[in-house]
């Protein structure tokens, strides 16, 4: 029997390597996790349509699950995602959550216990994460606003969910350049230079103050990482509520209550792909 499951992508509001306090919120976008369990003890993986892609992430956060729940299966999983791969747009946790999901949900049919309870899952899947090098604070905002959906404001040196909830609906545009940029390479030192400037940002996150974080933050790691600000301000200049780069880019996000088509215009003129999706309050889920 396969099971599925589905988690979203999730957006920056504060980036929290500079300061380990961080903030996200969910968009639209998806990854799913289909797993069928077999006897032979064995993890194989892979992500459809990229067969090339590295697995360990999905292997691990698979390991960790079955390790867990102290069951021998082995386990045959297959991801697939609109999400785009090292952009910012936490591809990296939305593939652990579904991972998790699937391969647990697929073991409480088979031996006919309770799914464990959601921040086991998530927590599981942050683990797997730092084994394999995908994170730096361990992406608890990331990881919480892909999971549950809406906002969360956290304290990742704590792995503790500071606040949460719903957001407003909003249209989200996302710039995305052809770039990959990978969280493990970026230069940790540098960005300590940020944090008070980044946890001004996040006492505008923790006031409500979502549009105002997202942009401050945006310029601040921009500025410090060296990414042009260019579709920021064109962004900003055609009307976005907020516009700024997405966890350490180089992928650009854009919110908008009004009709998208003035940003989408005002980025043509960048070499870069546009994607047009909306926020997400919904929480990962099993599908079958």
């Amino acid at each position: 029997m396969k099971t599925t499951a589905l988690a979203h992508g999730a957006v920056t509001l504060v980036n929290a390597i500079a300061t380990g306090k961080g903030a996200a919120f969910g968009i639209s976008l998806e990854t799913k996790a289909t797993v069928e369990l077999n006897e032979s003890g064995k993890i194989s993986a892979k992500i459809k349509n990229f067969p090339d892609e590295n697995t360990e992430l999905i292997e691990i956060c698979t390991k960790k699950v079955i390790e867990f729940l102290g069951v021998d299966y082995g386990v045959e999983i297959e991801t697939e995602s609109n999400i785009p791969n090292a952009r910012g747009l936490k591809s990296s946790s939305a593939a652990a959550n579904a991972t998790v999901l699937a391969v647990a949900g697929s073991i409480s049919r088979e031996v006919s216990r309770e799914i464990p309870d959601d921040m086991t899952l998530i927590n599981l899947g942050i683990d797997a994460a730092i084994d394999a090098g995908v994170t730096i604070t361990g992406a608890l905002d990331d990881a919480a606003a892909s999971y549950f959906g809406g906002y969360t404001i956290t304290d990742n040196t704590q792995r503790k969910i500071v606040r949460s909830g719903e957001i407003e609906p909003l249209n989200v545009l996302l710039f995305v350049p052809d770039e990959k940029t990978y969280t493990q390479k970026v230069d940790v030192g540098i960005t300590k230079r940020l944090a008070k400037g980044v946890d001004l940002a996040w006492q505008k996150a923790m006031n409500g103050r979502f549009n105002s974080a997202l942009t401050l933050n945006g310029l601040l790691y921009s500025a410090t990482l060296g990414r042009s600000i260019d579709t920021t301000l064109a962004a900003i200049d055609a009307g976005a509520l907020a516009a700024g780069l997405c966890g350490t880019g180089p992928a650009v996000s854009a919110l908008t209550k009004a009709d998208p088509e003035k940003i989408k215009e005002a980025w043509k003129e960048f070499p870069g792909e546009i994607i047009e999706t909306t926020v997400n309050n919904e929480k990962a889920r099993v599908l079958e």
